[in-house]
């Protein structure tokens, strides 16, 4: 087995944590990370020394302020949520729905927004969390304007259930996207949770493509997806716009 090196042994400290572990002990560390005690003690100082980590009073460590910092450059983190939140806050005004904006990282999403309110439908969704692509609204508008290479190499592999709607054979998921686009948007019912429905549109960048989607959720029982299309793409053409993005002559599909 081949030796990790400085910056991997680094980064595999900062992996121990997540959200199912945003504090660990040292020997919380050590363990998730797979490095000896004597070597997390060591890079573990070394970062809260920096700021990466925070230890608390009982010796528990927290990732630090300092990542947030270095977090926030990120243009498709804070930047971009900044732009886009007069938008969302908008569409939370007009349905009082859970709202959500995500990017695309690999084969899964990534949320940098969640707007909720407190009659909304409970979701398993906060800032930072990650789903696969095919089980959420927003991860079928962005896989639908992926490479077509990765789409197919995306359909093709192990589809993940959480619940028994979830898309997990490829050739319905090839039909979902192809729908998407379409349309030009998605419509995602009971995928991660039995009682939720949620649609989502893509946010396009100033060249044209898609880097983002933007979603509402609501109670899957009454969900009344005609009236909710077009707010949820009015929000999404909005935060596009305010990317720089030009529409075309011809409109985009489902407008």
């Amino acid at each position: 087995m081949t030796a990790l090196s400085a910056p991997d042994r680094l980064l595999a400290v900062l992996a121990a944590f997540d959200h199912q572990h945003p504090a660990l002990s040292l020997t919380g560390i050590s363990r998730r990370s797979g490095l000896t005690l004597t070597t997390a003690h060591r890079l573990v100082g070394a970062l809260t020394d920096w700021g990466a980590l925070e230890r608390d009073a009982d010796g528990v460590y927290h990732v630090g302020l300092r990542l947030w910092e270095i977090a926030a450059l990120a243009p498709r983190g804070l930047a971009l949520r900044q732009i886009a939140l007069p938008y969302l806050e908008d569409l939370y005004e007009a349905t009082h729905e859970n709202v959500q904006m995500a990017v695309r990282d690999g084969a899964e999403v990534v949320y940098i927004e969640w707007i909720s309110g407190r009659s909304a439908v409970g979701v398993r969704i906060q800032v930072g969390a990650r789903w696969p692509l095919h089980a959420t609204g927003v991860g079928l508008a962005l896989l639908a304007h992926g490479d077509s290479a990765f789409q197919e190499a995306y359909c093709s592999g192990p589809l993940a259930a959480f619940t028994p709607h979830t898309l997990t054979d490829g050739a319905r998921l090839r039909r979902a996207l192809a729908e998407v686009r379409r349309t030009g948007v998605a419509v995602s019912s009971r995928q991660v949770t039995d009682d939720a429905l949620s649609v989502a549109a893509p946010v396009r960048g100033a060249g044209g493509a898609v880097v983002a989607a933007v979603s509402v959720v609501v109670p899957e029982h009454d969900a009344q997806v005609p009236a909710l299309i077009p707010a949820v793409r009015l929000a999404a053409r909005g935060i596009s716009r305010a990317l720089g993005w030009q529409p075309q002559t011809r409109p985009e599909p489902g407008t």
